[in-house]
């Protein structure tokens, strides 16, 4: 009866662990669309810089990463990385807008962003599942769960089973009776009395 209190609880856990994952991802998508207007802005700031000077971005770029100041290198670098960080979340959010609602998890496990991970692992609410893709999360979570911890007191048993046996030892003894001894402990001496001289 307390095995199954024990199993229900821990199932239980399981499934509210669970049901937070489409959750987190909503989170995430909502930091997604901030992400990337903060970079749209940071990109447009740029080529509006490199228009002033006759460039534009790609050209910006090249003199940059040929100029003979390591900063001015370094920064090329870095705006190169921007760039390609955009047209990845950019992309991110695309896939999101076409997949339904366990297609936009899988596209978040396909090329999640780590720094917005982090931010939103930092700020994450929990809430309670509400979602389709929540509540199946939650069941899968619980039925999960809830096999685990059986199929882990299942195969207790049988090791325990195993250790049982392996302490004893079968004799059959001349009348063909099958006895059972402990392994540190010793056959029993015959009767003498039934010895014939």
């Amino acid at each position: 009866m307390l095995f199954r209190a024990v199993v229900f609880v821990c199932a239980l856990i399981a499934a509210l662990t669970a049901s937070q994952l489409p959750e987190f991802a909503q989170q995430y998508r909502q930091r997604l669309g901030g992400a990337i207007d903060e970079l749209a802005r940071i990109l447009t700031h740029f080529d509006e810089d490199a228009a002033r000077s006759g460039y534009d971005r790609a050209g910006a770029l090249r003199v940059m990463s040929e100029d003979a100041e390591q900063l001015v290198r370094d920064q090329a670098a870095r705006k190169q990385e921007e760039i390609k960080r955009y047209g990845r979340l950019v992309d991110q959010q695309q896939a999101f807008t076409k997949s339904g609602p366990f297609g936009r998890l899988l596209a978040f496990f396909a090329d999640f962003d780590e720094p917005l991970v982090e931010n939103t692992m930092r700020d994450y609410e929990p809430a309670v599942p509400t979602t389709l893709e929540g509540i199946v999360f939650a069941c899968s979570g619980f039925v999960f769960g809830y096999l685990l911890l059986h199929g882990a007191r299942w195969s207790f048993r049988g090791l325990r089973r195993r250790w049982r046996r392996a302490r004893h030892y079968r004799h059959i003894n001349p009348d063909g009776d099958e006895l059972v001894f402990p392994r540190r402990g010793a056959l029993p001496a015959r009767d003498t009395d039934d010895r014939t001289d």
